[in-house]
């Protein structure tokens, strides 16, 4: 945790099996970067020791994986497993949590990827981010450019078509990605400053 300071350090711990994740992590990180945040963005199947450690000094961690038969992918899971190291020494106790997730249908189980990273980050002692949204394109007035478009509330969704690469992630999901890097950020800075208030009131 950042003891002296409340500019957040946020990690974006995510797998991309074709790409498309990938550009919603960016969006995520764009959107904590905006708020000053220093942000890392840590590819979990690739990780290493420097990895681990700028995870472990991080104030909050977002997750994130596409939805791979009803669940985050294989990467993502043995990245899971190996942070039991972290779990056994209560090394990520109270950090700020988040999730995103892509798959190619508009709900295509996603909402269980999202869950499975709220009780990886609950099993850690972490705070779960929600997304803090209405839901979007749900009435006549409404359409498929609405922030969270496919109305999830626990974390961000992104839905591309199968037969689409990256460049075919949807522009709305994207915002909304931006979105939650926003409140994960403004959220760990409240989170920080209200930790630094307390500590001088207790001097």
């Amino acid at each position: 945790m950042s003891a002296h300071t409340t500019t957040p350090v946020v990690s974006i711990a995510y797998h991309s099996g074709y790409g498309h994740t990938a550009v919603v992590a960016e969006a995520v990180r764009a959107g904590a970067a905006a708020t000053g945040a220093t942000v890392h963005l840590i590819k979990v199947d690739e990780i290493g020791e420097a990895e681990w450690d700028l995870l472990d000094g991080s104030d909050a961690i977002i997750f994130g994986s596409p939805t791979y038969m009803g669940t985050a992918s294989g990467a993502f899971h043995v990245f899971a497993e190996a942070t039991s190291k972290r779990w056994f020494g209560d090394a990520w106790q109270d950090k700020v949590a988040a999730g995103f997730t892509n798959s190619a249908s508009k709900a295509g189980d996603k909402l269980n990827t999202l869950q499975y990273f709220q009780m990886l980050a609950s099993q850690h002692g972490m705070s779960w981010v929600n997304l803090g949204l209405k839901p979007g394109w749900n009435s006549t007035a409404g359409t498929e450019f609405d922030l969270n478009r496919l109305g999830f509330s626990s974390g961000a969704a992104a839905q591309t078509n199968s037969d689409e690469g990256p460049e075919g992630v949807h522009k709305a999901d994207i915002a909304t990605a931006e979105h939650l890097g926003r409140r994960v950020a403004e959220h760990t800075r409240v989170v920080l400053a209200g930790r630094a208030a307390l500590a001088v009131a207790a001097v």
